[in-house]
């Protein structure tokens, strides 16, 4: 019912978030563009295996949203990090039933010839400290194919958290990724592992 679609760096400017991306992987985010309704613009380059990353960020020239930002923007601060995962449904109203509660509600979204369906919480953090994956629905072509590809391929993503089997339990019937790993640990974090000409690199 789940899939793996992308996964998201945050950081304070854009310019931050490609640096930290090049530094890390070696390889050079490409464009992407604006969120007019949350107040945040990104970069995006292509994955293997259709997946792909963005670097996203708050948009000094964007008037504030009417509402939370999504992905828990309006609260972050510090050093660029990956911060979240994103799965995509075929049907997102009937994924979210089976999500922990405050996963959030479906928001209708456009950007140029592109078209999805996000659930973004009222208050804009995800359960489990970000740790759970926001849902989409592509209504469309998926994007992936058209971004500049990077050649790095995703080998695995390592999300740690206190309750961590308890997520487990919540993602297992929906989710079937063995590249997703859920660890039980004191603080939450997130880090990804990928391959890149021939050399494993974290992320």
């Amino acid at each position: 019912m789940l899939v793996l679609d992308h996964i998201a760096v945050a950081a304070n400017t854009l310019d931050e978030g490609r640096a930290f991306v090049a530094q890390r992987l070696g390889i050079e985010m490409g464009p992407g563009g604006q969120h007019a309704r949350f107040g945040t613009h990104n970069l995006l380059i292509g994955l293997d295996d259709g997946l792909y990353m963005e670097v996203i960020a708050i948009d000094p020239q964007a008037p504030p949203p009417p509402d939370a930002r999504w992905f828990d923007l309006d609260g972050f601060a510090g050093a660029p990090c990956l911060h979240n995962w994103i799965c995509r449904s075929e049907d997102i109203e009937a994924a979210l039933a089976r999500m922990p509660a405050g996963a959030g509600r479906v928001v209708d979204l456009a950007r140029g010839d592109l078209r999805w369906k996000m659930a973004v919480p009222q208050e804009g953090k995800l359960p489990y400290d970000e740790i759970c994956p926001a849902l989409m629905q592509w209504q469309g072509d998926h994007p992936a194919a058209k971004l500049p590809q990077s050649g790095a391929r995703l080998k695995r993503l390592e999300l740690t958290h206190p309750d961590a089997d308890t997520l487990a339990a919540t993602l297992a019937p929906l989710l079937q990724d063995p590249r997703v790993v859920l660890k039980t640990g004191e603080a939450p974090s997130m880090r990804a592992c990928f391959e890149v000409e021939g050399q494993e690199r974290w992320l």
